[in-house]
């Protein structure tokens, strides 16, 4: 919150000391007093806030709400604001909160997550990850690129109530950075039964702006089409897609295929030509890499990196290994920080939450690089659980707000700190042993429970097409005179 202090008043010894035996929610504080200083928030939200206004409720005080909910009150948004409201700090009503949340504009969510990546990624430590990507492609930047809908949307509006199924919220396209370990940007879309591939122009620019170099974009089989390929290769960027056989694709006589095995002994071939049908003027040379996997699926990719010399096929198909990352982020993201759970009930709350969740999730990415890095022995940030280091930091912010005035914090946690500053206060506060219980479970050995999944009804729609009933046509329906007809000649 916005709280007016004086910083000339002297913090009392236990303070400092109860600070110092909290070194995890010192470091959130920091970041976070840095990141969002007020100032900030405005800027964004001058920025970006398209129609919507301030009265009472300011941008910053949000954000704070949403903060107090996700970190200390496991998602609640009503106990976030009823300790606020005790407390003094909540400038108006319940109520307000929730319809001012239920109102934010889809460009706010995208950029506050944008602009408050970027202070983020300054106070990276250098060489934070070990070096996974394959060598030939050293000199791209690999972007996976992949959808998500915000489901399980609480019924609580009134054209909901007394629907059956579920209901979904936004849609979102997520860009992520493995070798960051970040997700600077995303595009999302009211409808969550919208269709992905609709936001890929919205997306690409995006990311662009905040991503430098020469960009590699990993994408699934839903993006093989004529129209993707040409926002990709835009500013000497470069594409990896699964292939689907919607697609057409002629092989080249000129050019035979290669084959070559995989560490595995699989084969991989190597074949070009074009993807797109010959009267198609959209049509593109590209290079197919095809691995043969005896007894599962075979894995097709298609990509504008077309000298075998340069780019093997054996480091293609590494890197489209790595897209599961993408789907860890989003699990990990749902569950650990409870997307689960939405405060509010209309698509804008939902993109807003999940913008919130992705930046918690890059804040606590910054810590477990910080952590890792400050260890006498060597320590991947990949082994370092964000579900044990959450559950942590939510202890250890209780604890400190508990013993410590908000007005005393802000004098301990000055938002004036350069970044140089900052990353050396993270650096001598991080650097303590490793808890067994930040550390990644590992039991090759142990067999997965196989629990019986409860049949459940696959109806569902979204929030959006119910608040406006023009975006839900009611499907067509075949007369009872053809199905019984229809039925009579199948017998």
């Amino acid at each position: 919150m916005i709280i007016r202090v004086d910083l000339k008043r002297a913090v009392s010894p236990f303070c400092w000391e109860a600070l110092r035996r909290l070194p995890l929610a010192d470091a959130v504080l920091s970041l976070w007093a840095y990141v969002m200083r007020p100032a900030f928030l405005q800027t964004v939200f001058q920025k970006h806030r398209g129609r919507s206004f301030e009265d009472v409720l300011s941008f910053p005080v949000i954000v704070e709400l949403m903060s107090d909910a996700l970190l200390q009150h496991q998602g609640s948004g009503r106990q976030a604001c009823l300790r606020a409201d005790e407390e003094g700090l909540l400038p108006t009503c319940l109520e307000a909160f929730y319809g001012k949340l239920r109102r934010l504009p889809l460009s706010l969510s995208i950029g506050f997550l944008e602009e408050a990546t970027q202070r983020l990624r300054a106070l990276r430590p250098a060489a934070a990850r070990s070096d996974e990507q394959p060598a030939s492609l050293r000199d791209l930047t690999l972007i996976m690129v992949d959808g998500k809908a915000l489901k399980n949307v609480a019924k609580r509006l009134l054209v909901s109530r007394g629907r059956s199924g579920k209901l979904l919220g936004g849609r979102l396209l997520v860009a992520y950075v493995p070798a960051e370990g970040v997700v600077p940007s995303f595009a999302a879309h009211e409808d969550g039964e919208t269709n992905e591939a609709r936001l890929i122009p919205d997306l690409i620019p995006r990311v662009r702006q905040v991503i430098t170099g020469t960009r590699l974009w990993i994408l699934d089989r839903q993006f093989c089409d004529l129209t993707q390929p040409r926002v990709l290769v835009e500013d000497g960027d470069h594409f990896l897609i699964r292939y689907h056989s919607k697609t057409s694709f002629q092989a080249d006589p000129s050019r035979p295929a290669t084959a070559s095995r995989d560490a595995q002994g699989r084969t991989v071939c190597d074949e070009w030509g074009w993807l797109g049908s010959p009267t198609s003027k959209h049509r593109r040379y590209v290079r197919r890499v095809h691995l043969l996997r005896p007894g599962e699926e075979e894995v097709i990719l298609v990509s504008d990196l077309l000298e075998a010399d340069q780019y093997p096929a054996t480091d293609l198909l590494a890197a489209y290994l790595q897209r599961w990352s993408i789907e860890s982020v989003f699990q990990q993201v749902t569950e650990v920080f409870e997307l689960r759970h939405f405060i509010g009930s209309t698509p804008q709350a939902t993109i807003f939450q999940a913008a919130f969740c992705f930046l918690l999730f890059n804040l606590l990415q910054v810590i477990r690089e910080h952590l890792a890095a400050a260890q006498s022995t060597p320590c991947r940030v990949e082994d370092l659980s964000l579900e044990g280091l959450l559950t942590d930091v939510t202890r250890q912010l209780i604890a400190v707000l508990e013993f410590v005035s908000p007005e005393e914090l802000c004098r301990m946690i000055p938002e004036s700190r350069s970044d140089q500053e900052l990353l050396g206060h993270l650096r001598r506060i991080l650097a303590v042993p490793i808890s067994k219980l930040w550390k990644k479970t590992k039991n090759k050995n142990r067999r997965p429970h196989l629990k019986k999944k409860q049949r459940q009804s696959g109806a569902h729609t979204s929030v959006a097409r119910l608040i406006d009933p023009a975006k839900n046509p009611p499907a067509k329906r075949r007369s009872t005179k053809k199905r019984h007809a229809t039925n009579l000649t199948t017998k």
